[in-house]
């Protein structure tokens, strides 16, 4: 009686144990499913910070040739007067000469 007692509560506890013991295993695939989340938010923010660098280094292109193509259009512009002023001079000059004769 004492026996059957005893390995029944032995049993029990053995049960006990297991539950216990497969409790855990679910709280471990729980945090590992908790950390494969997490894991991915951070690689979601990741994409997105290259996403966002990306479009600033597209911006600071675009205001590399925005910028380039201003000097240039502000050379032309400097060289388009430079002729005007010697075709001005050369005017003048014609001026001089049709005046002396």
């Amino acid at each position: 009686m004492r026996q059957r007692k005893q390995r029944e509560r032995e049993r029990e506890r053995e049960r006990e144990r297991e539950r216990r013991e497969r409790e855990r295993e679910r709280e471990r695939e729980r945090e590992r499913e908790r950390e494969r989340e997490r894991e991915g938010e951070r690689e979601s923010e990741r994409e997105s910070e290259r996403e966002r660098e990306g479009e600033r280094e597209r911006e600071r292109e675009r205001e590399r040739v925005r910028g380039e193509r201003g000097r240039e259009r502000e050379r032309e512009r400097e060289r388009e007067r430079e002729r005007e002023r010697e075709r001005e001079r050369e005017r003048e000059r014609e001026r001089e000469r049709t005046e002396k004769e």
